[in-house]
């Protein structure tokens, strides 16, 4: 499956993505609202390898986000879904992006997700996409509102606070 944008091609994650990854995932600014950042390359081989049996177990997954200018994997974006509660939530789809530093403020979490809503209510045929993240990640607060994700509640997660979204198929429609 490839998906694509003006500036982006959104693929499913390959083992040798890893190294990206491990940039990604190892620096403390992108992991401040979501854990430990990774400490080995092992750890990033172990995740895209838990990403791809999510793709084979349920048809979905986080895809790599490569630039097109520089053929660089510069992120990763997409559906996930959830087969453990979440917010009391399960077997919902839920969005996701994470993005290494350099690429931030450039539009790209925005152009790619939009993309995967789009793939998510027109060929997934899905009723409704959610989304949670850390209630003091203003980044992710600014880019589910300009997507036009609704904040709809909030809960302790493991001691921190989060904000969960929902978009409605009626909502993107009407975008």
């Amino acid at each position: 499956m490839v998906l694509e944008t003006e500036r982006l091609i959104l693929r499913k994650l390959e083992e040798t993505d890893f190294e990206r990854m491990f940039l990604m995932d190892s620096d403390p600014e992108v992991m401040k609202y979501l854990g430990e950042p990774v400490a080995t390359k092992e750890e990033s081989k172990e995740v895209i390898k838990m990403i791809q049996k999510q793709y084979e177990e349920n048809g979905v997954g986080r895809l790599a986000v490569i630039e097109k200018e520089s053929g660089l994997l510069i992120g990763w974006c997409g559906l996930k879904l959830l087969t453990s509660p979440i917010n009391g939530y399960v077997n919902t789809l839920d969005l996701g992006y994470r993005f290494i530093p350099e690429f931030w403020g450039k539009g790209y979490a925005t152009e790619a997700a939009e993309r995967i809503l789009e793939y998510g209510f027109n060929e997934l045929n899905t009723n409704a996409i959610y989304a949670y993240a850390d209630s003091e990640n203003a980044g992710s607060k600014y880019i589910l509102g300009k997507l036009g994700f609704e904040k709809t509640g909030e809960f302790d997660e493991d001691g921190v606070i989060c904000f969960w979204y929902e978009l409605k198929r009626e909502k993107y429609s009407k975008k």
